[in-house]
């Protein structure tokens, strides 16, 4: 039961990206489990902090290919935070504890 927990709080990026890691870090009583739910939420935050700079950057800048970059970059971000939380809950998955 750890495991499918644990591993839920990373797959929940398909379906429930904030909600599901914050209730499962508030109510599991597993140190292992807060433990995950803890860093999947930050990986679930993560991409949405570095949006913040690209929407300042948008209204700030003067340049249409500085923008589309730091765009791309924010895509590649996204996407790498994406493949860690499939990656992390495989890996949890197989996890004998």
């Amino acid at each position: 039961m750890r495991q499918l927990l644990s591993s839920l709080s990373y797959f929940s990026i398909f379906f429930a990206p904030f909600l599901l890691p914050l209730i499962v870090w508030i109510i599991a009583q597993d140190n292992y489990v807060r433990g995950h739910a803890k860093k999947a939420l930050f990986s679930h935050v993560f991409p949405f902090l570095a949006l913040i700079p690209l929407l300042i950057f948008m209204f700030n800048a003067n340049h249409t290919t500085s923008i589309i970059g730091y765009a791309i970059l924010f895509f590649i971000i996204y996407v790498a935070v994406f493949i860690y939380n499939v990656f992390q809950g495989i890996k949890v998955l197989r996890d004998d504890a």
